[in-house]
């Protein structure tokens, strides 16, 4: 579930899409006082002076049972207690109307109501620098007439529109009240936007929308979604194996919150992470400081940033901006990047598979066969990809029952010659994986896959390898991480069914 607030306007808060009722004044105050210092301690004192201008000495009891309220109400809120004092922790949206904090009143609210007020008006600046309407752009400017950002936005929205004279005579004008009212002469932006209409180097800002279409079919991952959800605005790295779905959920998280960050969405597939998100803002060749650069630009803004298939952490490193969400997918999980919330994906759950494969040849050719179903999902460990492909093999081929399908799986498991390609599709995300392992890597998964085993023992493997235990156990670790067996106990691993087919139909077609 998700959970979020507002405090323009009235103190109000949602659990996904219903509205929550905050109960009476002086408890949405204290709640109002806690979220206003989002994250940070605050002590008991601190709170009864934000909540009442005059505390008489029952307050703190009042506090502290509207604090019990608070939590009862809202468990998702983190609200923690520690050193005599509260902090939380909550996700905040400012796209509510009316006076913000409406209904409460007191010296600190007061002060707080001019800064959001302030903070407000920013946001509105911001939108309507997204849209560039001149209508919207001259009512504005009409309300608040000696800003000098939103008169540079409506020159801005002139000149763009083919009405170069209306914008360099508003800039006339500009100068003329900003010299009439305040004896100042326009400021940077002013003079900077006037500069660049007269040289005609005036160019309309690029939005980003690269976010790949959303699968119609996709299935199941709501725990995984509910985490990614709870984590944004923060950075999300998603891992599990090749063939687990990491990219299709990026792209359906993606999809769930893109609103979220009106100034686009950039997905990054290649190595020079910071160069592709410059090229999307439109800074096409980079140099210097790629990093920095991009930080300069993405500041003030809300960019929904995906970098798919993250190879290494200093590619991604400081890129992360205030208000911008990242989403990251890797096969290995990158412990040493900091503030990164990961999310593992595997297989489905049973019926999640089931259902998948259901939506894909048809609910009465997959119902008629439950047992045999079952069998060929687990075969390849229940993860999306391979699953995709057998059950588009399976449409083709009307006439098969799947136990045919699971009969010629049989078969090809002692394979004399090249693969069917239908095969190789099926196990295109271990051959890439193979592809990246090394020579004792593979050799030890090939003995285990051949024995068909399991579970893989660190000291039988130290046996059957003739190496040092402490590098078998480093090359078990190393495995693992990038998802390929999966620890139990110490010294214990498990081999996923899907990596042990790929070992045992394993030939030289395949990877040479």
């Amino acid at each position: 579930m998700s959970l979020r607030f507002s405090l323009m306007g009235p103190v109000r808060a949602w659990r996904d899409e219903k509205e929550i009722e905050l109960g009476p004044r002086q408890q949405r105050a204290v709640l109002a006082a806690l979220l206003l210092n989002n994250g940070v301690r605050v002590s008991i004192d601190q709170l009864i002076d934000m909540v009442w201008d005059d505390p008489t000495p029952s307050a703190v009891m009042a506090l502290r049972t509207y604090v019990y309220k608070i939590r009862k109400m809202l468990p998702e809120l983190d609200l923690t207690s520690r050193d005599g004092g509260y902090t939380a922790r909550a996700e905040i949206v400012d796209d509510c109307g009316g006076e913000p904090l409406e209904g409460l009143r007191g010296t600190y609210f007061d002060a707080q109501r001019a800064r959001l007020g302030d903070h407000r008006l920013k946001l509105r600046e911001d939108c309507l620098e997204r849209e560039l309407d001149a209508l919207k752009l001259q009512a504005h400017v009409a309300a608040f007439p000696l800003r000098e950002r939103p008169r540079a936005l409506l020159m801005r929205a002139l000149y763009l529109e083919g009405r170069q004279g209306e914008a360099l005579d508003h800039y006339h004008r500009a100068r003329a009240l900003l010299g009439e009212e305040l004896g100042l002469e326009p400021g940077p932006e002013l003079r900077r936007v006037h500069a660049q209409i007269l040289s005609g180097d005036l160019t309309a800002p690029r939005r980003p929308e690269q976010l790949p279409p959303d699968l119609i079919d996709f299935t199941g991952r709501a725990e995984e979604i509910a985490q990614a959800l709870r984590t944004l605005p923060g950075t999300v790295g998603i891992t599990g194996m090749r063939g687990s779905g990491k990219t299709v959920l990026a792209t359906r998280v993606g999809h769930l919150v893109k609103g979220r960050f009106p100034d686009g969405q950039i997905v990054v597939r290649g190595r020079d992470v910071a160069g592709e998100l410059l090229r999307a803002v439109g800074v096409e060749n980079p140099v210097g400081d790629k990093a920095a650069l991009w930080r300069e630009k993405a500041r003030g803004k809300r960019f929904l940033v995906v970098v798919d298939n993250v190879r290494d952490a200093a590619s991604v490193r400081d890129l992360a901006t205030p208000g911008s969400a990242m989403i990251l997918t890797s096969v290995r999980r990158l412990h040493e990047l900091p503030g990164v919330t990961w999310v593992a994906v595997a297989g489905l759950t049973e019926g999640e598979a089931r259902e998948f494969l259901r939506r894909s040849i048809g609910p009465a050719r997959a119902d008629a066969e439950p047992e045999q179903v079952g069998a060929l999902l687990e075969h390849f460990s229940r993860l999306p990809a391979p699953i995709r492909v057998v059950a588009g093999t399976l449409d083709s081929r009307p006439d098969w029952t799947i136990g045919m399908f699971l009969s010629q799986l049989e078969r090809e498991k002692k394979p004399t010659g090249a693969l069917p390609s239908d095969c190789v599709a099926m196990l295109a995300p271990m051959i890439a994986a193979d592809q990246e392992l090394s020579d004792p890597e593979r050799h030890l998964l090939l003995c285990f896959a051949r024995q068909d085993a399991e579970v893989i023992d660190s000291h039988e493997a130290a046996r059957m390898s003739g190496a040092d235990p402490g590098e078998i156990e480093r090359m078990l670790e190393s495995l693992a991480g990038v998802h390929l067996i999966e620890p139990l106990v110490l010294g214990r691993y498990r081999l996923p069914r899907f990596v042990r087919l790929y070992f045992m139909l394993r030939t030289p077609t395949l990877t040479g």
